[in-house]
C-alpha cells in the first residue's frame, strides 16, 4: 500500500515535475553566461551543521531541526521543539576565510512552522595596496589599507504539514548581500521551495528546488577615478554595474531508517542527487545542459543519544600527468550527542586532502526549549 501511495502522489505531481524542468532547460538556454555565470553564490551550497557536513551534505530527506531553514523548509514540520537554536563556526585555508551559521525554527502548531537562518562566509583584513605608491612614486606602506570581502544570506522559512499523511511542504525567502570592501557590493533575492514524504517513520523522500526562479544579484561599483586609472594601467577592465544570476538547482532525495531491535540502534543511509542547470560541471554526471552530483549518506544512531556519521561526495575527474583522469571523491566522518535538549555534532571532512576543497574541523551546536 506505501508503495502504491507514492506512485499516486508521484502522478498528481508528474505535471509540475515536466514543466518545472521545462523551465530550468529554458533558463539555461536564455541566459548568457556573463549575467548567469557558473557557480554563482556558491557559498550557499556550502552546507550548515556538522551532522549534515558528516553525512557529505545528504540530508534533504531526512533533515528535522532548525537547519531545515537552509536543506528543506518542509523538515521544519518535524520540530520535536517548540523553538530551536543552532549554531556554527568553521574555518578554511588555514583560517583565512570564515564561514559562520545561525539558525533559529519555532513550532507554530502540530502542522506548521517557521525559521530563519542568516549565513558568512567572508575574509577580513585583506590590504589594499593600489595606493601603495605615492604622487611621487615612492613606496609608502602607511598607505595600505585594509577591507573586508563578505557574503552574506538571510533564509526566511515556513513549513506546513498537508492533508496527505507523511507528506509536508515548505518554501524559503533568500535576501543575499555580497560586498567587497568600498569597492563592490550587491543584493540579490531569490527563492527555494521543499517537500518531504515520510512513509511509517521508515522511508523518507524529498526534493528541494533551490533558486527556483533563479536567485538575482544586481551589483554595484564604486571605484573613484585614482582606481580607475590603476586598473588601465595594469591592464584590468573597469567593472560596470550589472546583474548576475544564479540558475535554479533541483535537489532529490531518499533515506531508509532501520530499526536492528538491538539496544535501540538505527541504521540510515541517505542518497541525494543535485541537478545544476548552469551547464557542464566537473560532476560524476555531466552534460552541456545539466550535471548531476550525487552525494550519500550513513548514520548510526543509539536511543537518540548518540550518532556516528559518515558520508561522501563531491565526486570529479582530476586529469593526471599522462593526460589521464581519475575519478576522486571527498570522504566525510563525523559524531553527534544530545543531552537534555542540548546537541553537539562534530565533522571531520576532507580526510586524506582527496578533493579541493580544504575543509577540516567542524563543530556545530544545538539548542532545544519547549
Amino acid at each position: 500500500m506505501q508503495f502504491y501511495a507514492i506512485v499516486l502522489i508521484m502522478k498528481k505531481h508528474i505535471r509540475f515535475i515536466t514543466l518545472f524542468f521545462l523551465f530550468l532547460q529554458t533558463q539555461v538556454f536564455a541566459q548568457d553566461e556573463t549575467i548567469a555565470p557558473k557557480y554563482s553564490n556558491e557559498f550557499l551550497q556550502i552546507g550548515v551543521g556538522a551532522r549534515a557536513l558528516g553525512l557529505g551534505n545528504s540530508l534533504v530527506a531526512g533533515v528535522d531541526d532548525v537547519t531545515s531553514v537552509y536543506w528543506n523548509p518542509a523538515g521544519l514540520t518535524g520540530l520535536k521543539n517548540k523553538f530551536d537554536v543552532g549554531l556554527m563556526h568553521s574555518e578554511y585555508f588555514a583560517g583565512i576565510a570564515k564561514y559562520d551559521y545561525v539558525g533559529l525554527a519555532h513550532k507554530i502548531d502540530d502542522k506548521s512552522a517557521v525559521g530563519f537562518a542568516a549565513i558568512r562566509f567572508g575574509v577580513d583584513d585583506i590590504p589594499n595596496t593600489t595606493q601603495l605608491i605615492n604622487n611621487e612614486g615612492n613606496i609608502d606602506y602607511d598607505r595600505i589599507t585594509l577591507f573586508t570581502a563578505a557574503d552574506y544570506g538571510f533564509l526566511f522559512s515556513y513549513g506546513r504539514k498537508l492533508g496527505v499523511e507523511g507528506l509536508s511542504v515548505g518554501g524559503t525567502v533568500k535576501v543575499v548581500h555580497r560586498r567587497a570592501g568600498d569597492f563592490a557590493r550587491s543584493w540579490g533575492f531569490g527563492l527555494d521551495a521543499g517537500l518531504q514524504y515520510n512513509v511509517n517513520n521508515k522511508w523518507f523522500f524529498g526534493a528541494m528546488a533551490r533558486d527556483v526562479t533563479s536567485t538575482f544579484n544586481a551589483w554595484i561599483f564604486n571605484l573613484d577615478a585614482d582606481m580607475q586609472e590603476i586598473f588601465l594601467e595594469t591592464g584590468n577592465e573597469i567593472p560596470e554595474n550589472g546583474l548576475e544570476l544564479t540558475l535554479p538547482r533541483l535537489i532529490l532525495a531518499a533515506k531508509r531508517k532501520f530499526d536492528i531491535g538491538w539496544q535501540d540502534i538505527s541504521i540510515s543511509p541517505e542518497i541525494n542527487a543535485s541537478i545544476t542547470t548552469d551547464g557542464r560541471r566537473n560532476t560524476l554526471v555531466q552534460s552541456g545542459v545539466l550535471s548531476i552530483d550525487p552525494v550519500m549518506g550513513l548514520e548510526i544512531g543509539w536511543k537518540d543519544i548518540v550518532a556516528v556519521r559518515t558520508g561522501v561526495n563531491n565526486f570529479q575527474y582530476v586529469k593526471n600527468f599522462d593526460d589521464s583522469e581519475t575519478l576522486v571523491f571527498q570522504p566525510n566522518i563525523g559524531l553527534g550527542v544530545t543531552f537534555k535538549g542540548v546537541t553537539l555534532d562534530y565533522a571531520f571532512t576532507n580526510i586524506g586532502n582527496q578533493s579541493e576543497a580544504l575543509f577540516s574541523h567542524v563543530i556545530s551546536l544545538k539548542f532545544g526549549f519547549n
